[in-house]
This record gives structure tokens, sequence and C-alpha cells, in this order.
């Protein structure tokens, strides 16, 4: 056992065969000192952490002492051998001096060769990726075990903590088992790091190749002159200097922040950008000033459009109202109920869709047209979730964009043939865009900003009214366009129509002429419809025979009723009323369909068979359900009315609705079924210039029904001169054209009693022949 004084390490750890340098303070110099003061200038090298010495320490010896490069004195010393640290002793100087124990290595034996073989592999590889040749041949040099464990000391990937394991243990087997695990963890974190590091390399040298490629390719355009406007990169500087909404300025920014700090290689960054554009694109300040000439506006509104007071005189209140707005310095757009949103019902062909543009020139706006026909997702009226590849704004949100101002005239084309799918359904996206009271806050979902719709003037056009949801058409004001009336139609065609079609066909006024009374004979018997489109086809058509005829000839060509057979062919429509009534049992009906008003004729006859009643043409649950009604009614009143009972009774009836192929459906044709039947068991014929419509209760009631005015310009058209209409529907006469009035006959009758005695020919009329009263029927 030996005395030796004691030098601390505290930041490294001194094993047998290393020699490392020691910094010289206080405690340090005492035990050198001491060292050198015995014969031998030995020492014990104790690792000391948080104040607290080892149990094994190495005997070391002091090879020099000086100073270091930086000034600092510092002693060298050599490791020689393990020791265990015993008690303290007295000594000499100020030094600690404690008896040492060396400790006996145990020679190499089991698997100590086997692990030194692959401990010495891994620390060659280790050290040929540092390039550390000299070591390497050093290590290969190495033939004893224990030198070879210990000279791990001067790893420096190895922790303080580790070497003081590796001093403490106590053979060499258990320190290169040690080892290899440590050396084997390393090697696989530095292989990870390398990757990171590697990866992080080529990821910045790819960046800056990309930069300076993108420099050149800037360079290049900008020498060619293709370079793109100033700021168009500089999305911040634009956002700013656009005159936007407070809030859409500050959502504007963040989404700016975002793609500052985004990747170009982003997908995100694409997103961004877009949104970005479209955002900058909308007119979010620009406004056009209305037409404040109540007379201009109703001079275009002329000009462009014969008839349509209804519409004319709406277009012309809104303007009232936003002048007298105006000239009082009260607020004019925006909020809350401000908007005006028109939907305008009618058959094809009366101008409806024609009428937006007409509207907009009134007055001094931007003219969209929004298609809807066919539309099946929300997504269109709302736009899509920007996360969606290929996302868009709604159809709202494009058609600002498209007109370039906030105060559009919007025309919602054929809202009627929306139809849900399974992507949602676009009528019910509509509800906040065509609500006054909503729309000044409408929200886009590409957008996610507030839009204010509100001083968007929005016209909604449809065939059948009665296809638009309920709700939808609750938010609108519904305008009806019914028809023309055939002087309409004439003086359409020849302000409108004929001009048009003239410049289409190259043609010019003086080469070619068509008399108004020729007009009117295509309008009433070659296109019988309630708007104009087969009437400017039949004026192409004869344009086009002229065009021919003038090609072999010279002169002007005109054409009147004399010459019209030879361009349209015979009259397609003529008065069948008189020939579809004169036998029992067949009376005239009033209808409105998907292309206007319509008559139509209802037959009945009775025949031996089972007692019963048979319905042909395609007819709907109600109207089968009227049917059934009139003949109930006929039978339980037949004796009050005059016929006989027995008439209807014990016979087959065969009620027929022609055109066999068209669905019919509806109740207005309750009373001209009742009138019908009883011609039949009256065997008094219908009289044939009487049109009817009404819907029919048991008790013998006249119950209002819609269309009124489509079916009396449909009367008219067929040359009808007497016309019912149920009692509760007279107010409906107050939009009748005064032409068609004064043509006319109206009866307001509200029970069926007074339609049976006005419709029927009486039983003396000499024009009945060939018929037979109700007891001979009934006994045929």
């Amino acid at each position: 056992m030996a005395t030796l004084p004691v030098l601390p390490l505290t930041d490294a750890v001194l094993l047998p065969g290393m020699v490392i340098p020691v910094t010289l303070d206080a405690t340090t110099q005492s035990a050198v000192d001491a060292a050198r003061a015995t014969g031998d200038k030995k020492l014990l090298a104790v690792p000391r952490v948080d104040g607290e010495y080892g149990s094994v320490g190495v005997v070391a010896a002091i090879e020099k002492v000086g100073r270091l490069p930086s000034g600092e004195p510092a002693a060298v010393v050599r490791g020689l051998s393990r020791a265990r640290v015993g008690s303290g002793v007295p000594g000499p100087g100020a030094a600690l001096w404690v008896g040492t124990v060396e400790i006996d290595e145990p020679a190499p034996a089991g698997r100590a060769k086997e692990l030194a073989r692959e401990y010495r592999a891994l620390v060659t590889s280790l050290l040929q990726d540092r390039g550390a040749w000299q070591v390497i041949d050093a290590v290969e040099r190495m033939t004893d075990l224990s030198e070879l464990a210990d000279s791990a000391g001067y790893a420096p990937w190895l922790t303080l903590e580790q070497k003081i394991e590796l001093l403490t243990a106590p053979d060499v087997t258990s320190r290169l088992e040690l080892l290899v695990n440590w050396v084997r963890d390393y090697l696989a974190e530095q292989e990870v790091t390398e990757q990171i590091n590697s990866d992080v390399r080529e990821g910045l040298e790819k960046s800056q190749r990309e930069f300076l490629l993108r420099q050149q390719l800037a360079a290049i355009r900008k020498e060619l002159g293709e370079d793109e406007p100033d700021g168009s990169a500089d999305y911040r500087s634009r956002v700013e200097a656009a005159e936007l909404p407070e809030k859409v300025r500050e959502a504007a920014l963040r989404e700016v922040g975002k793609l500052e700090r985004a990747s170009d290689a982003s997908p995100e960054a694409g997103w961004i950008r877009t949104w970005l554009d479209t955002v900058l694109e909308m007119p979010w300040s620009t406004r056009t000033e209305d037409n404040t000439d109540l007379v201009q506006a109703r001079e275009v509104l002329d000009a462009d459009h014969a008839g349509l007071a209804d519409v004319k005189d709406r277009i012309l209140e809104y303007l009232a109202v936003r002048n007298r707005r105006a000239a009082r310095n009260l607020q004019v757009v925006g909020g809350r109920g401000s908007g005006a949103v028109l939907a305008l019902g009618g058959p094809p062909g009366v101008g409806k869709t024609s009428l937006g543009e007409s509207v907009a020139r009134a007055l001094g706006r931007k003219f969209v047209r929004v298609s809807l026909g066919g539309i099946r997702d929300e997504a269109e009226i709302r736009g899509h979730r920007r996360t969606y590849v290929g996302a868009l704004p709604g159809r709202i949100v494009r058609a600002l964009r498209e007109a370039g101002s906030m105060n559009p005239v919007v025309l919602l084309d054929e809202v009627d043939k929306i139809s849900a799918g399974y992507a949602g359904d676009p009528a019910a996206a509509l509800l906040e865009v065509l609500d006054p009271a909503q729309n000044h806050t409408f929200r886009d979902h590409y957008l996610e900003v507030d839009l204010d719709l509100s001083d968007v003037l929005f016209l909604a056009t449809a065939n059948v009214v009665d296809a638009i949801p309920g709700p939808l058409l609750d938010r609108m004001e519904l305008v009806t366009l019914d028809g023309y009336t055939e002087d309409e139609k004439v003086a359409i065609a020849r302000d409108h129509l004929l001009p048009r079609q003239l410049e289409r066909a190259g043609l010019t006024a003086d080469e070619v002429s068509i008399a108004d009374e020729a007009l009117g004979r295509i309008a009433a018997e070659h296109t019988r419809e309630a708007g104009v489109r087969q009437l400017e086809r039949a004026l192409a058509k004869i344009l086009r025979k002229v065009a021919v005829a003038l090609a072999g000839a010279e002169g002007p060509v005109r054409v009147d009723t004399d010459n019209l057979a030879s361009y349209l062919g015979r009259p397609k429509f003529t008065p069948e009323s008189a020939e579809r009534t004169a036998v029992p049992g067949v009376a005239t009906g009033l209808a409105v369909t998907g292309a206007g008003g319509d008559v139509l004729f209802i037959e009945a006859t009775s025949m031996e068979g089972e007692p019963g009643l048979t319905l042909t043409g395609q007819l709907g649950d109600v109207m089968k359900e009227s049917a059934h009604i009139a003949l109930s009614y006929l039978r339980s009143n037949g004796r009050a009315l005059g016929l006989d009972p027995n008439a209807l009774a014990g016979r087959r009836i065969h009620l027929h609705v022609p055109a066999g192929a068209v669905p019919k459906d509806g109740p207005s044709a309750g009373i001209t079924m009742v009138t019908a039947l009883a011609s039949l068991a009256s065997g008094r014929p219908v009289r044939p210039e009487f049109g009817m419509t009404g819907e029919v209760t048991l008790s013998g009631r006249v119950l209002p029904i819609g269309g009124v005015k489509q079916k009396l310009l449909a009367a008219h058209r067929a040359g009808l001169t007497e016309v019912i209409i149920p009692a509760r529907n007279e107010p409906d006469l107050d939009d009748l054209p005064t032409e068609v009035r004064e043509q006319l006959t109206v009866h307001t009758l509200a029970d069926v009693a007074d339609v049976l005695a006005l419709a029927l020919r009486p039983a003396e009329d000499p024009g009945v022949l060939g018929t037979v009263d109700g007891p001979a029927l009934a006994a045929a």
C-alpha cells in the first residue's frame, strides 16, 4: 500500500497509458508540488464529479511542468496503472494524501480477443471517415488488449460518465464490451447525422441553384421585354396599395404573411397566390353611377322591348326611389334590405333573357348573365373550399369580377332548371344570395370574407314558376310575362325581328318588305305561341327564300297575304273549336304549359258495359280526381240541372283529353269536364265560341285558379270570343291588355249551374242537329 497526493480532475479522466495536460490551480498545484517533492514524482489522478471523488483513480507520473501557449501554468502527467482510493493520511504540504492499493489486472480471457478484434475494426472505420491515418497506424500496432481499451480515453465523443465507467470496469473483457456497444451506437448516430447533413446540403444546393436559375431567367425575360408587371411578385405592396375593405385587407395581409413564410415548392404557396390574385381582381370599391333620367330610361326600355309594362314600371320605380334617396343625401347603397331581386316568370320567347341587358342599359350599369340551367353542385353558387385541387370561387363572385363593379345587373337565367345532386342543392345556396335581408354579408366558401351583394340588381328568369322552390320564390319579387297579343307581335316583328333578320340575310329594306297583314297572319296561323321565337324563325325562312329569288331576278320583293303560302306553306293553325264542339260531349278548356297558355279539348262518350269511368290522355292524379268530382256532381245534382238522373247511370263513361302523348295535370279543367259530361248527358253541344277554366267542388262551387292572363291570351289566339273564369279571379283581368279585353267577353261565375246554363246550347237551338236528348241517350 502506497501513500500518494491526490490530483483532482474535474473535466477529464486519466486512464493508464494516457498522457494529458492538467491546468494548475490552487488544488492541483499543491498536488503537483507534493509529488515533485518526492523522488518518483508520482501522484494519484482521481476524477471529481459534483465535488465527490471517485473510488478508483490512476497512478500517474509527472512528465513536465510548464506553461500552455495561452500562458496558463500546466503539468503534463502520464497514467501508469489503476489504483483503489483508500482513506486519507497526513502528509507534507497542502495536498490531500491518501493510501492507495494498485488493482491487479487479470489476464485477458474468454471473448476478450474477439471483442478486441471487433473494437479495432469499428475504431478503424470511424477514424477512416475522419482521415486520421496516423492514429489508425498507432491502433494497429497496439498488441496489449488493456492498452487498446484504455486508449479510448482520448476519444472526444465519449462522455465524462462513460470514461469514468471505463476506468472503474474490473477487467479488460468488460471494458471492451462497453466500448464495442458505445462505438456501435456512435457510428449509427453518426450515420443518421451524416444522412441529415447530406440532405440539408442537397436542399441548400438545390435552392441556391434554383435561385440562380430564376435570377438568370428574370434577366433573360427582362432583356426580351417579357418581364412581369411591376409589383406582381410583391403581394404585400399590392395589397397595401389596393382599395380593399378593412376586414378584407386584414385577411389578405394574413395570407401574405403565410406566403412569405411558406416555401416556393409548397403547394400551399400556389393556393395562397391564386387566392390573393382573386381578391385583388375583385372590384371592391368600384361602382357605376346609376342613370338618373327616368325619361331616358323609359325610352331605352321601350326601344328594346314592346309591351312588358309591369317589368318596365318596376325598374322605373327602383330608379325613382334611388334618385330620391340620393337627392336627400340618404344612404343609397349597401345594407340590410336595400337589394332588389326580381323574378321574371313566363313562357319561352317572350324576352326574359334579353330584358336583362336592356335593364342594364337603362340603368347605366354593367350586365352579367349567369346561366343556371342544369346546375347540380352547391359549390357552383358558393364556391369550393381552398383545400380542394382546382378550387374556384362561385358563379356570383365570378360574375362580379367579370362585371368589374359591385353594382351590376346580374341575370340568373333559368333558375327553375336547377336540380339537387349528390353535391348539394344549388337552390338552397341561392337563398342567401337572393335574400335582400342577408346578401349584404354573403360569404363565398373560396374567398371566406363578407361580400356585399345588396347593391346588385338580380333578375331571375323561369319558364315554370311552380318549379322554383317555395323558400327561394318567397325571397324574390315575381313579375310575370304572360305573352304577347297579336298586335304586339306584329309590332315586335316589324320593329325588332325583321330588321335583325334582314341584316343576317344580307338584305335591305329596299329589296324586300313584308306587309303588316302578312306578319299578323304568320303570328296567328303559322306560329301560334306565347313568345316570338318561332315568329322570328318564320321571318328568317321567308328572307332565305327571298335571297334565293333575288339571285336570279331583279327588283324588290313584297310579301303579303296573297303570296305568303309560297314562302311558309299552308297554315298550321286554324280555328277548330266550332268543328270539335259540334257534337255533344266535347268542351273547350284553357290550360297553361311551360310554353304558355293553350286551349284544351275534353271529350266524353258513353257506351254499354260495366258502369264506371275510363280516363285517358296521360292525366295526372289531380286531373283524374277532377273527372271523378265532375261525374259525382252531375249524378247527385242532375235532376236540379234539368238532366235525366239515369243518363249517366248504369253506363260506361269514357273521358279523353287530347293530345294523348302530352302529360297533363292540375285542377283547372274541373268545370270543363263537368260541361263535357253535361253535354253528353243532355245531348246539347257546347257553344263553340266558349272556352272555360276553373276548379270544381262536389258542391258545385267554382274555385279560383292560376295563369288567368296566359289562358285568356291563348283563348284570344285560338279565336274564341267568350270565356268563363271563376268569380274570384276577376281581379286578374286588370292585367289583361286592352285590345284583348275588347275582343273577349269574360264571364266570372261562381256556380257550376250558371256555367252549364251559359255554355250549353239550348235544346230548341236549331243549330243542334243529329243530337239526342238525355232519356234517349240513356235508352240507347
